[in-house]
């Protein structure tokens, strides 16, 4: 069993490419973070990503669940970065390396490493949902590339309909991995490409074995009110957004708009009560360490 999946809390990190971007002044094409890996100005920004998640965790004595920076790394963003297959393939397991050194060089801190997958379209607007067969076969490789590594778990990110969803899952399932998996939604509680959120992990749980569902890339307004039903307790983890604006709105933005982490925060433990089970907090687009220590302090009191 994953450890997140016990009686503790676990922490995330927060908007990854948001930070590269806005704090660390970084240019990603296609909002990639995996071509960081290749080069020694890369790994440092990564390095000084992560760091103080651990030590947050470290000094609060929680456990941590980070991410190798592959959420991007798959065939039809590497193809538009200049990355065939075999090239994906290694970047990918040179990510989960990269994340597991962090681990082994933090002593004491209870550190879960995932092999993030994303989706193969646009996570705000799919321009084209694919069909099972059609996902298991796009994501296979990259959840294949992370069999041979040490990474704990599959962990797909921002979802956007259940036909991908469910083809990611297979595809961990014959891979022997264990998968979680993290739907995003519109201000209307509703996944880009129309589902219920209710409706998608149900199907989802009827073709095949995942650990556990996240919402992540939404702030907890636009999903709180339809957390109900039995449904709710496959819901193990929220990484939510720091803005309250629709997916269109952060589209649009120029600037970030990080939000008030101690309001971001305030809406974690009424999460809390409508899934009984939540496990896994953390952040997504336009949070950092102050949002996650935020969350971590209203579900410690």
């Amino acid at each position: 069993m994953l450890p997140q999946l016990g009686d503790d809390l676990y922490l995330t990190d927060g908007g990854m490419e948001t930070w590269l971007i806005y704090d660390a002044g970084l240019e990603l094409p296609q909002f990639a973070s995996f071509p960081l890996l290749d080069s020694v100005e890369g790994l440092a920004a990564l390095r000084a990503y992560y760091a103080p998640y651990v030590e947050l965790a470290r000094e609060n004595e929680v456990g941590l669940v980070l991410d190798a920076p592959t959420w991007r790394a798959s065939r039809h963003w590497g193809e538009l970065l200049g990355y065939g297959p075999a090239q994906l393939a290694h970047v990918n397991r040179r990510g989960v390396a990269f994340v597991d050194e962090l681990r082994r060089a933090s002593d004491g801190v209870d550190i879960v490493v995932g092999g993030c997958v994303g989706p193969s379209d646009d996570a705000y607007k799919p321009s084209e949902q694919l069909s099972v067969d059609a996902a298991y076969a796009y994501h296979q490789p990259q959840i294949e590339s992370f069999a041979d590594t040490p990474a704990d778990f599959v962990n797909a990110l921002t979802l956007t309909y259940s036909a991908e969803a469910l083809g990611i899952a297979r595809a961990a399932n014959d891979a022997g991995l264990p998968v979680a998996l993290s739907f995003t939604v519109e201000t209307d509680g509703r996944l880009p490409g129309g589902e219920r959120l209710a409706d998608a992990i149900t199907t989802v749980d009827a073709g095949a074995d995942v650990a556990y569902y996240m919402v992540n890339c939404a702030h907890p307004t636009h999903f709180a009110d339809i957390l109900d039903g039995p449904w709710c307790e496959r819901v193990v983890g929220v990484r939510a957004n720091a803005s309250t604006k629709s997916h269109a709105e952060l589209d649009e933005a120029k600037e970030l708009d990080a939000g008030d982490p101690l309001e971001l925060a305030g809406h974690y433990p009424r999460l809390r009560v409508r899934l009984p089970n939540l496990r896994v907090a953390g952040g997504c687009c336009g949070t950092d360490e102050r949002h996650i220590a935020a969350i971590y302090a209203a579900l410690r009191d």
